[in-house]
């Protein structure tokens, strides 16, 4: 999916969401950006547009297009009387996702082309679907022809289980993790307010 300047749009939308603007830099000039605008009148947001500002919060977090995203919200709808917690579920249950939170990649964008290239199996196959739905038992691994990619020699290394959430498990030894359980929506772990992607599809 093709973004445009990361640091533009990261400006725009008030956020650092993608890995170049989680940086000291970007916060810099967001502090030069809001000085400069001191002393002027603030404009008022309407509904709409604060509603679209979360919702491309949310697009450009997962990386995914906007076909896609309203296609997971509709499902969403259409299955739960909690549909926000089930799309945060769909979205953080998809493959390259779940590579990202297990560790082996240091971004989503990383996650997502370590997927789509074939290098991780979903219960000893090779999957090369990022979008893939993963589910409570399977087991994510490292193809063992990939394990020796200078993406994945010093993983064991400088793998931080730390960071990975309770649901997953990760075992850098055997280079494979296990989805334990359904992923939780922790709204401290969000750039984005998903009650306002909810309302802005339900126009």
């Amino acid at each position: 999916m093709k973004i445009g300047p990361k640091f533009k749009i990261a400006k725009r939308l008030g956020a650092p969401i993608f890995e170049k603007t989680q940086t000291p830099k970007f916060e810099l000039s967001v502090a030069r950006s809001a000085n400069q605008r001191r002393g002027r009148r603030p404009g008022q947001a309407s509904d709409y547009k604060r509603q679209l500002i979360e919702k491309q919060k949310m697009r450009f977090t997962y990386g995914i297009s906007e076909k896609q995203l309203r296609r997971y919200v509709d499902e969403a709808v259409e299955k739960s009387n909690q549909p926000v917690a089930l799309l945060m579920e769909r979205l953080e249950s998809r493959l390259d996702n779940v590579v990202y939170r297990m560790g082996l990649a240091k971004t989503r964008r990383l996650a997502r082309q370590i997927s789509s290239h074939g290098h991780i199996c979903v219960n000893g196959k090779k999957m090369t679907i990022p979008s893939h739905r993963v589910k409570i038992g399977d087991v994510i691994s490292i193809r063992e022809g990939s394990r020796q990619s200078v993406l994945f020699v010093n993983l064991a290394e400088t793998h931080e289980a730390a960071g990975v959430p309770a649901w997953l498990t990760y075992d850098a030894k055997k280079s494979e993790g296990i989805v334990k359980a359904a992923p939780v929506y922790n709204p401290a772990e969000t750039l984005f307010d998903p009650e306002q992607v909810m309302e802005y599809y339900s126009r």
